[in-house]
């Protein structure tokens, strides 16, 4: 290795693979002998391991969400935390064998070797993410980690806007600005920058309804955007080609590539009709750094589900250069935080975050009625109920999670009864810990007639998604009157390929984030959730179910 003369510390991040197959990530193992500190994180945990001649196995027991740590309080590692502290995991495999040299300097219930180190060479192992939100004291470990490489602490928002406005000059040197305007935080401060920096007479934003919005959004985006001044913005109604596009579309990851596709045709289109010269014009998004992680952005990361901003059309205009992405280094907090130095309404800001395929990946679409049966798992599921007490089944749908940083597709389970959301998080962390082939829970809040939950054809329609953002709106509404709608980071409410007694069901999946990197279910109280489900069933609700599952494993939107 050479060309570290001037860095001061190394990490190596997590990842999907696991360190014994053909073909996972690697380096150099003379890495380990520069004499500069490293820190491994879950996958980087484990090539450390490997690369030193520890053993890494399959976990007997993998750990998704929270857990328990108990650490070497007097190491500088863990400087100033508790000793005993929550992390969040993701992972199958684990450190077995620590190598020469190296010690256990943290432990779980269930994993041994949580973190390790070799103190004479600087060089430490976490089987967990001190980055996440959910890792509560995982800023103090990474500021002790900093402060052993040596590191001063500059980096701070205000000084990251002048090299942002200097990067947007740069780039659209000669160019004029053209951008797809959702309405959502991040396209609402991409285009605020924008016209802060080049002018609005170098600037247009096109909101494009595409018949997947929530209710009333379309007219009211546009409301509120003109009455902050932004004149510069156009609607078109594109609701029918959309839909024509999905209406034999089933699985998720099809779903996003069309929809982002047609983003991308309409954008054409509307370019020709206003009568713009395509060569005088550059794209920007509002993609931010979870986006570009989640659809395989690095050559190491799995595809956990492609997001519109990444389908081959935009990969295309990228590798030409015709692609602005001024926030894709940044998270959703950060981004509301420099929305908030550009002086954006903060009811703007704090709008709950919204896919941009919007509701079609919340209308959950099916083309079998048989179920797909599994007798060995639905056996194994029926006894690890029974020793928990739990009444419940396995549903034979299927949607998105992320185990161990690679994608899942896999079965919810549904449980009955439980009145208490640390039983819930309880029993949803050992079942997906438990079973690969379960990875979400969902409690069933309320539910019409004695029927079974019966599995039906189900394709992405008009009529569908009206039912579906009438029940978002009385959702919505609800989080208003309940004083919840900016404690909860967001409440998909998703459409399942089900009915009981004829009649949808609908599952609602409030969580906690900041960053959507990790989320944690959110726990509204019971009582309240009484209400909601008369408020939804008064308009044809079958059954109404309550995601609790964090993430991973299960994504925040279901597809």
């Amino acid at each position: 290795p050479d060309n570290f003369e001037n860095v001061i510390g190394i990490i190596f991040s997590g990842g999907p693979h696991s360190v014994y197959e053909n073909g996972a990530p690697s380096c150099n193992r003379r890495m380990l002998d520069l004499g500069i500190p490293i820190l491994g994180l879950c996958y980087g945990h484990q090539l450390i391991a490997f690369l030193s001649d520890g053993k890494v196995s399959r976990g007997e027991v993998q750990e998704f969400g929270t857990a328990k740590l108990q650490i070497d309080s007097k190491h500088p590692l863990f400087k100033g935390m508790s000793q005993n502290t929550v992390v969040w995991m993701s992972h199958g495999d684990t450190v077995s064998v620590t190598p020469s040299g190296y010690k256990a300097i943290a432990t779980t219930p269930d994993c041994p070797v949580a973190a390790m180190a070799d103190d004479s060479r600087k060089i430490f192992g976490l089987q967990f993410h001190p980055e996440v939100t959910h890792t509560p004291e995982g800023s103090q470990l990474l500021k002790n980690f900093l402060t052993i490489c040596g590191a001063k602490f500059e980096w701070n928002l205000n000084d990251y806007l002048p090299l942002l406005e200097a990067k947007i000059v740069q780039q659209c040197e000669g160019k004029k600005v053209f951008l797809l305007v959702s309405g959502g935080v991040d396209s609402t401060v991409v285009f605020s920058l924008l016209n802060k920096i080049l002018g609005p007479d170098r600037v247009l934003g096109l909101h494009i309804d595409n018949g997947l919005m929530r209710k009333n959004e379309s007219d009211e985006v546009m409301q509120f955007l003109k009455k902050q001044g932004f004149n510069n913005l156009r609607i078109k109604d594109a609701s029918a080609l959309f839909l024509k596009n999905l209406v034999d579309k089933v699985l998720p990851e099809e779903k996003r590539k069309i929809i982002g596709e047609t983003f991308l045709t309409v954008k054409d289109m509307e370019l020709e009709r206003l009568g713009l010269n395509p060569e005088e014009w550059i794209l920007a998004q509002g993609t931010i750094y979870p986006d570009t992680i989640e659809s395989g952005g690095s050559k190491s990361a799995d595809v956990i589900k492609t997001h519109h901003n990444r389908v081959q059309g935009i990969l295309d205009l990228m590798s030409r250069g015709l692609v602005l992405e001024p926030l894709a280094e940044l998270y959703k907090d950060e981004v509301r935080e420099l929305g908030k130095n550009l002086n954006i309404p903060h009811a703007l800001l704090w709008r709950h975050p919204f896919p941009g395929p919007g509701l079609a990946v919340r209308l959950l679409c099916n083309e079998q009625v048989q179920i797909q049966s599994n007798p060995g798992l639905e056996s194994k599921i029926a006894l690890f109920l029974k020793q928990n007490r739990v009444r419940g089944e396995v549903l034979h749908i299927r949607s998105v999670g992320v185990q161990g940083d690679a994608r899942t597709y896999a079965h919810p389970i549904l449980v009955r009864g439980i009145r208490s959301w640390d039983k819930c998080e309880e029993f949803s962390t050992a079942v997906t810990n438990r079973f690969r082939e379960i990875n979400r829970a969902v409690l069933e809040i309320g539910k019409v007639g004695q029927e079974s939950y019966c599995l039906i054809n189900a394709r992405c329609d008009r009529d569908k998604l009206d039912f579906l953002r009438l029940a978002d709106n009385i959702c919505t509404r609800f989080l208003h009157e309940n004083g919840l709608y900016e404690q909860i980071w967001q409440m998909p409410v998703v459409l399942l390929p089900m009915v009981v007694c004829a009649k949808p069901v609908l599952v609602i999946r409030p969580v906690h984030s900041s960053e959507a990197m990790t989320a944690k279910f959110f726990q509204i109280p019971l009582n309240l959730l009484d209400e909601l489900w008369h408020q939804l069933k008064d308009i044809g609700t079958g059954a109404l179910l309550y995601d609790i599952t964090h993430k991973p494993p299960g994504t925040i939107e279901w597809e």
